[in-house]
């Protein structure tokens, strides 16, 4: 049997245990920028306001105070994350985190009797030790613990365990519901007289593999409680790594670009390196900012001369080509670093037969950064940012993320902790 996991709008619920007057409002965490609702919670979504609405739409209920708002505080949430999480890894045989807000379990044998009863103590165990409500649902497949998870979080007690034959359940929901059918595959599924997830499960392997290829069948055996889904298939080893961010204010200097893109680079390095990867090259590119949204890419493709995860080679690398980027006059909405020809560290390598190791800025074979393990274990330490390049700015940076409602980090900062009165 396999559990799923999953906090209820987990966004808002992680802003509600720090802020107890949002508790029982209409409250939604807001994009990048404070562009659109990401989040909402069940009074906002009772109002009948989808998801992706932009905010600029909604002010005038904000100032009535109809409705509140947050920015995302995404350290907030990565670290409640992390509790739930370990909470999980303490009560079951194995933990397969799947998102933020999301992560498989395998119950332990002692749960086999009752996974109801388990899995409603570990619900409380959550609540009650990180304050956010959880559904949690149980089934024989990953996919149909998906579908258990969706009925549980209706529930009163939040926890829905999937018979032994699910036929009715299946024969209610549509495909589009079904964890592993894409946007575009529910229509090329209609024409095939395939409506619902009962159709989906019951349908010929030979019309399933047609419409959707071996990932689609997977899915349909799934269905069927036979298990297809391995954690590879969501937790792979990525194929780039990138970071980019839309600027609260539209860049008009190369300075702007400049420390924009360092700072990304940063960010990107920082992932890379949480995987044990090394990057053979980058993309680097800026967008330039239209009226009616939208815009231009102007980019370029840097390869290193051998592949790195240090964040200064980096810089030194494709920091030359930065100003081919920029064109005075223009105002930039957008930059962004995307790192591409993965591997880890001893892979087989071509290096360059001209360039002398004695010579070559890059020491050879390439391992790790000692010097950039130092420096991530210092900003897990104190913080998020405390050591950094210069070349990301040491002063005002206009251009960074527009975050104007953004709760505190009473979790990870000692600045921030909460004062009681």
């Amino acid at each position: 049997m396999i559990g799923l996991v999953d906090g209820n709008n987990f966004f808002v619920s992680c802003e509600r245990v720090f802020n107890r007057r949002l508790v029982g409002r209409p409250v939604a965490v807001l994009s990048n920028n404070d562009g659109c609702c990401v989040s909402r919670s069940n009074e906002f979504k009772a109002l009948g306001i989808p998801m992706g609405t932009p905010y600029f739409q909604l002010k005038d209920r904000e100032a009535s105070g109809e409705l509140s708002f947050c920015s995302s505080n995404y350290e907030l949430y990565g670290d409640m994350s992390r509790r739930i999480i370990s909470i999980l890894r303490d009560e079951a045989v194995d933990v397969e985190q799947y998102s933020i807000d999301e992560a498989f379990i395998y119950p332990p044998t002692t749960a086999a009797s009752d996974y109801a009863a388990y899995g409603r103590r570990l619900r409380a165990k959550i609540l009650r030790w990180v304050g956010i409500p959880c559904g949690v649902g149980f089934a024989p497949t990953k996919t149909l613990a998906k579908l258990a998870n969706h009925i549980a979080k209706k529930r009163p007690d939040g926890v829905f365990l999937m018979p032994d034959d699910p036929t009715e359940i299946l024969a209610s929901l549509p495909t589009n519901e079904v964890w592993g059918v894409g946007r575009r595959l529910p229509v090329k599924l209609r024409a095939e007289r395939i409506i619902t997830a009962q159709h989906l499960r019951d349908a010929p392997d030979d019309t399933i593999r047609a419409v959707g290829g071996v990932t689609l069948l997977r899915t349909a055996m799934e269905l069927r409680g036979i298990p297809c889904c391995d954690e590879k298939d969501y937790d792979a080893t990525p194929d780039t790594v990138s970071c980019s961010r839309s600027f609260g204010t539209p860049a008009t200097t190369l300075a702007a670009i400049e420390e924009s893109i360092a700072s990304f680079a940063a960010q990107a390095a920082t992932k890379l390196r949480r995987h044990g990867l090394l990057a053979a090259g980058c993309n680097i590119y800026a967008q330039v900012f239209a009226a009616g949204g939208g815009g231009d890419f102007v980019d370029r493709t840097v390869v290193f001369p051998v592949p790195t995860d240090a964040t200064n080679e980096m810089l030194r690398a494709f920091r030359p080509e930065i100003p081919a980027l920029f064109t005075p006059g223009l105002r930039y909405r957008k930059t962004g670093v995307i790192f591409f020809g993965l591997e880890k560290p001893g892979s087989p390598q071509q290096l360059d037969l001209f360039t002398p190791d004695s010579h070559s800025p890059f020491p050879v074979p390439r391992s790790p950064s000692s010097l950039y393990k130092a420096v991530d274990a210092l900003n897990a330490r104190y913080g998020k940012g405390k050591v950094f390049s210069a070349a990301e700015g040491i002063g005002p940076r206009p251009w960074q993320m527009k975050r104007a409602k953004l709760s505190k980090r009473p979790t990870t900062r000692w600045d921030e902790l909460l004062t009681v009165r």
